[in-house]
């Protein structure tokens, strides 16, 4: 068996932003305080030791709006490993307005394979409000020329920023899915202490993207995308020190939150399909082994919603080892 690849995040907080989005606070988000360098990119590398193979990855900043020679610098310095064989592949993130095509050609140069797009939203007024300085017009145009320059194309999107409600989520991620990417990534909205959207929450401007806003919505955006084929490679924020401290004072932060959006998902179709069957005194559902802890939920929070809603004596949940991992069954 190949040893699985690894990510190795190098954070550019901040860096080619050319405005401050109400909801953002790179640092608190990546735990990085200062912004990344040659030297920086080296020590890293050197610091990882024998392992598998690594794959680079430049985050937290709009990496193809910094200033060039920047860019060459934190790129140059990857390239050794990369020859070597140690780096086998790179990926940044940026904004769809800082896409064009000198900027792809430079990535090309140097090895990078993988290009993210923050879009956050599809709708004008939500981009507008959040101070994004970026269209719905710019991603799709973003997202073409990377697909045609030869890069693997990952959006991300946010649920919950101000001025968008569940529809205007749902209408992004079909817009976004739209354009093909080979990924996606999910972000719930997070007050994080210090931003624009902190002061807005707390005048009343903003209402909280709770977690469990969070996961009704996500429940349905995640089943949209697997029909399309696309896979969602991160929901929600990575847990941090500092955010689990106090830096997120509200909002769709938990450390599980993909595994309570799976858990919704299935809690979903199980309702559909004990109403389907009519279902009455003891009910067994059975579904993939890796499924089991999902369907029961937290505490047995799912089964027992469902002895409740349905009146029923008793529901179990069983492994079936046939069973893909969104299906359920009724034994």
């Amino acid at each position: 068996m190949t040893p699985r690849r690894r990510i190795l995040p190098i954070f550019v907080p901040h860096a080619g932003c050319p405005n401050q989005c109400v909801f953002c606070d790179q640092r608190r988000i990546s735990g990085s305080l200062f912004p990344a360098s040659g030297a920086q990119v080296r020590r890293a590398l050197e610091e990882l030791g024998p392992g598998p193979e690594v794959e680079l990855a430049f985050y937290g900043g709009s990496f193809t709006a910094v200033d060039p020679a920047l860019q060459e610098e934190l790129l140059q310095a990857a390239e050794p490993y990369r020859r070597r064989g140690r780096v086998t592949a790179i990926r940044i993130s940026t904004r769809p307005d800082a896409v064009d095509g000198p900027a792809l050609a430079r990535l090309g140069r140097w090895g990078v394979e993988t290009v993210e797009l923050g879009a956050q939203s599809m709708d004008d007024g939500v981009l507008a409000r959040c101070g994004r300085g970026h269209t719905a017009g710019d991603t799709v145009r973003a997202a073409a020329l990377v697909r045609e320059a030869g890069f693997s194309l990952i959006l991300q999107m946010m649920t919950g920023l101000p001025g968008s409600g569940k529809e205007q989520d749902l209408e992004t991620a079909r817009r976004l899915a739209d354009l093909q990417p080979e990924g996606m990534r999910i972000y719930p909205t997070v007050v994080l202490r210090g931003t624009e959207l902190e002061a807005m929450w707390r005048r009343g401007e903003y209402r909280e993207h709770t977690v469990e806003d969070a996961v009704r919505v996500c429940a349905r955006i995640l089943p949209l995308l697997e029909e399309r084929g696309i896979p969602v490679i991160r929901l929600g924020l990575n847990p941090t020190e500092e955010l689990s401290a106090g830096g997120a004072v509200a909002g769709a932060y938990h450390p599980a939150l993909g595994e309570l959006v799976r858990s919704r998902i299935l809690l979903d179709r199980a309702r559909r399909l004990l109403a389907e069957a009519g279902a009455t005194g003891e009910a067994v559902l059975g579904v993939c082994p890796a499924r089991v802890s999902a369907m029961t939920g937290w505490k047995r929070c799912n089964l027992r919603c469902l002895e409740e809603e349905f009146s029923l004596a008793r529901v179990r949940v069983t492994a079936c080892p046939g069973l893909k991992k969104e299906d359920i069954r009724l034994l």
